[in-house]
């Protein structure tokens, strides 16, 4: 078993800060720019903490797996260890997202009634992680969303696929044509990311959300699964960890909030500005943290604990706030009401860490040992 990277956890923590940091915002509405379709808002790419966790994913799964599979690792053990170390907070997502929308009253954005059957179907859909299609009735808060009860499970829809597609495909290309998928996919997103300005792809199956979010995800991951094959076949100097803790966290604090760059009126100034993030900034900081191998350093652990727990339960509170705050069309600004979402954000913190301690941790553990 390869040393555990502990940095590459605790960075997927700080990523997952920043997630809660930009959906607190996201109930304010958005600067929409007159005939562009921009969105654009205070953490304007705290998003992209998304394609950080993507590229995270396919280099931690390379550099886990890739030489089990000349050990005799077969796709039944790898499914079922995936299984383990998601799908139970998957379940622990949904449990919240239902509750929240019955004490919204069970009705959609615009008011409306869901049906008991529909909610029924939405949740079922949500411990599954089976994708809603946008009009279709379990589809209850009526924007869209693959999982109305919980958005940002949509990512973890993608993440499944990323490992099936690694399972069956991708571990088995040479590196040469791993690097041929890995540039032509960065050319399709950045085709599309160039045109809009935005990179929010996925979240919906409207035009064409199921293909562009498999783009989104498929760019990252094969990228990290490239970077883990040539972390593993030379040497590469240790980095002190503290140090490197410390710069590349500030690296993602630092360029995930920027603001809009350039002007509505020519998208393609920020989509160069995400490209750069998820072509040259993200690899570096993760190659970094990679290098500055394992430590018991315990802030680290605690972020890495609290990363998944946290970026999957914490958007059903945001839906209260929402509620709290008027969304869609709030009355009020985050000035006026900071003290609820300080509160929100804290309570976020506290579900995760207790999700994370008696019901994560230890449910992995008893899967984990049943299945060796």
């Amino acid at each position: 078993m390869r040393p555990h990277l502990i940095l590459l956890d605790a960075l997927r923590g700080i990523a997952a800060l920043i997630v809660l940091c930009y959906h607190l915002y996201e109930g304010f509405g958005y600067e929409v720019a007159a005939g562009t379709g921009i969105y654009t808002q205070p953490i304007d790419h705290g998003y992209l903490a998304v394609d950080f966790f993507f590229l995270l994913s396919g280099f931690v799964i390379g550099y886990a797996y890739d030489h089990r599979w000349r050990q005799g690792l077969t796709p039944r053990p790898f499914a079922l260890r995936r299984l383990v170390r998601l799908h139970p907070m998957v379940i622990a997502g949904a449990v919240p997202g239902l509750i929240a929308f019955l004490l919204q009253g069970g009705t959609n954005w615009q008011g409306e009634q869901a049906g008991a059957l529909w909610v029924t179907t939405a949740f079922v859909a949500a411990l599954l992680l089976m994708p809603l299609w946008p009009g279709f009735g379990g589809d209850v808060r009526g924007n869209g969303e693959m999982y109305p009860l919980n958005g940002p499970h949509w990512s973890l829809f993608f993440e499944y696929i990323g490992n099936v597609l690694y399972a069956l495909l991708l571990r088995r290309l040479p590196t040469r044509w791993l690097t041929v998928l890995t540039v032509a996919s960065s050319c399709a997103l950045g085709y599309a990311v160039l045109r809009q300005g935005y990179l929010g792809m996925g979240w919906t199956l409207t035009d064409g959300g199921f293909w562009w979010g498999s783009v989104r995800m498929l760019f990252p991951y094969c990228l990290g699964m490239l970077m883990a094959r040539h972390f593993m076949r030379r040497e590469h100097p240790l980095l002190p960890f503290r140090r490197t803790f410390l710069l590349t966290a500030a690296a993602l604090l630092i360029t995930l909030p920027v603001p809009f760059v350039g002007t509505p009126q020519q998208p393609w100034q920020n989509g160069l500005y995400i490209m750069v993030l998820l072509t040259v900034v993200f690899p570096l900081v993760v190659w970094c943290a990679a290098c500055a191998g394992t430590s018991s350093d315990r802030a680290a652990t605690l972020l890495g604990d609290l990363s998944y727990p946290l970026y999957t339960v914490h958007y059903p509170l945001m839906y209260l706030f929402y509620a709290y705050i008027g969304f869609p069309a709030p009355s009020v600004t985050m000035a006026d009401v900071w003290p609820v979402a300080l509160v929100v954000a804290a309570c976020s913190l506290v579900l995760a860490w207790l999700l994370m301690r008696y019901y994560d941790a230890p449910l992995r553990r008893r899967l984990v040992k049943r299945l060796s």
